[in-house]
């Protein structure tokens, strides 16, 4: 074998890698991606504390459409009051589908 015959091959793995890994990574945001969208969206009405979330997506039904979803939570301290929130967010949008306190 060649030396460029090695190249071109590991070339055209690379590529085909690359290729493979754009088309599945975009199926899901990640958890710490969604975290963040939901403090940001948020954080303009409820000054937030502390935050979690679960790191893998799970099913979840809401007016019979199917979602796979993160679900977590936030904390938040007003007037010394401190309150704990639930959420539940779309895991392929980051769209905030629940916010329960």
């Amino acid at each position: 074998m060649k030396v460029r015959d090695i190249l071109i091959g590991a070339g055209v793995g690379l590529a085909a890698g690359y290729a493979l890994k754009e088309c599945t990574a975009g199926s899901h945001i990640s958890p710490e991606k969604a975290l963040k969208t939901v403090k940001e969206n948020i954080q303009d009405h409820i000054p937030v504390n502390g935050s979690w979330i679960h790191m893998t997506a799970e099913n979840y039904m809401k007016d019979n459409l199917d979602y796979k979803v993160y679900r977590g939570g936030i904390s938040s301290t007003k007037e010394g009051e401190t309150k704990q929130m639930d959420f539940i967010v779309d895991a392929k949008t980051g769209t905030i589908l629940e916010l329960t306190s």
